[in-house]
C-alpha cells in the first residue's frame, strides 16, 4: 500500500535521509534533476536542508509518498515570492525512487500537488524537465502544455548538455 503526506520542516528533517536516498537513486538512474554525481550525499543532503527551511518559511511544500513505511517518491510546490505572481506555483522534485516506479507513484503526487494548489487559490503551475525525457509524457496526459523549449540548458549525469522543456497548467 502507498500512503501520501504532506510534510511540515520539522518531519521532512526527521526523514532526511530517506529524502536524500530517493534522490540519490534517481541521479544513479541518469535522472536531471540538478545534480550530476550520485556519489555527493553531502550536496544533496544540503539540498534538502535548504528546502526544508522554505518548508519551514512556508514558501513550498513537500509532497511524499510512502510504501512500507518509507518514503519512495516526493514532489515539491513552491509559491511565487513576488507579489505579482501570487497566483502561481511551481512544481519541482518529482522523484521516484527506481525500485517504487511503474505504480503509478508520480501521476498521484502530481495530482496531490495540483489538489493543494488548487485549495491555496493558485491558478497556473509551472516546471521544467528535460527534454524527451518520459516525465513529459505523463505532464502531457495530466493537460500540462509545452510553452517553450531550451537548448543546452542542463548538464546530465553523462556530461551531456540537454535542452530543457518548460511547461504549465491553467487550473480551473
Amino acid at each position: 500500500m502507498i500512503e501520501y503526506a504532506n510534510l511540515s520542516g520539522t518531519q521532512a528533517q526527521r526523514y532526511l535521509a530517506e529524502l536524500t536516498d530517493v534522490l540519490q537513486g534517481c541521479v544513479e538512474e541518469g535522472a536531471s534533476v540538478g545534480f550530476i554525481d550520485a556519489q555527493e550525499i553531502q550536496v544533496m543532503t544540503r539540498f534538502w536542508q535548504q528546502r526544508i527551511a522554505s518548508i519551514t518559511d512556508g514558501d513550498s511544500e513537500l509532497i511524499v509518498a510512502r510504501q512500507h513505511g518509507r518514503i519512495v517518491a516526493t514532489v515539491m510546490m513552491s509559491c511565487s515570492a513576488m507579489p505579482n505572481g501570487r497566483h502561481r506555483a511551481e512544481i519541482s522534485k518529482l522523484l521516484v525512487h527506481p525500485q517504487a516506479r511503474r505504480q503509478g507513484i508520480a501521476r498521484e503526487l502530481m495530482q496531490h500537488a495540483e489538489q493543494r494548489a488548487r485549495a491555496q487559490g493558485k491558478t497556473l503551475l509551472v516546471l521544467d524537465t528535460r527534454s524527451g525525457d518520459v516525465a513529459s509524457e505523463l505532464y502531457r496526459s495530466l493537460g500540462w502544455q509545452v510553452a517553450g523549449s531550451i537548448p543546452f540548458y542542463a548538464e546530465s549525469t553523462a556530461g551531456v548538455l540537454d535542452a530543457t522543456t518548460f511547461m504549465y497548467k491553467v487550473l480551473a
